[in-house]
């Protein structure tokens, strides 16, 4: 119950506050490329339920289909906006819409696309009974996560035998002695990790 609380204490006052940014962001991406403002990619949130998670498109219209589910390298999907939104993190602002409606929390595991969570093993499947969230401290060692798969020889399978695994690990183990007050404290450093501070 004080998790939702804060939850919603901090998520609607922060779409009232950004709400001219907002607008801006929205009238930028229609602008600068073909295809709707918003993405919404579907997930694997709490117990299993799917939903979809709200973005400010990052990618052409066509990337669903001409691509996996995770981005590496120079992704030429991406356009030239949609590259400055994700090193800012500002495509990932209407996931607080996610928080409102109850699908997601400001701080819990990523949520994962439904190819990936089908190979989840009977232990990574506990993850799911967590709240999924905009933050963890996953997204924190993985700040570089695009780079580093971008890096390796087959970014799909590194990231399925490697990475995923070991975020899942980071955000049992977060979970187990998680309260507001750390939850607090991953939201400013994730504030810090992205304004490079």
């Amino acid at each position: 119950m004080a998790k939702r609380a804060f939850d919603l204490v901090c998520s609607i006052p922060g779409i009232v506050i950004l709400s001219p940014l907002l607008l801006v962001v929205a009238l930028a991406v229609r602008l600068s490329s073909p295809g709707p403002v918003i993405f919404r990619s579907r997930r694997v949130g709490r117990n299993g339920r799917e939903f979809d998670l709200l973005k400010f498109r990052t990618m052409t219209k066509e990337a669903p289909q001409t691509g996996p589910a995770i981005t590496f390298g120079r992704d030429p999907r991406i356009t030239p906006l949609g590259a400055l939104l994700r090193s800012t993190k500002i495509d990932e602002l209407p996931q607080l819409l996610n928080v409102v409606l109850g699908q997601m929390s400001l701080v819990g595991p990523r949520p994962e696309v439904p190819e990936y969570v089908r190979l989840y093993t009977s232990e990574q499947r506990a993850v799911l009974n967590l709240m999924p969230g905009i933050t963890d401290p996953a997204s924190i060692k993985y700040a570089r996560e695009s780079e580093l798969l971008g890096e390796s020889e087959d970014p799909e399978t590194h990231y399925v035998q490697h990475v995923m695994p070991d975020k899942i690990r980071l955000n049992l183990e977060y979970a187990a002695r998680a309260n507001v007050w750390t939850d607090f404290l991953l939201i400013l450093k994730t504030l810090i990790k992205i304004t490079g501070r």
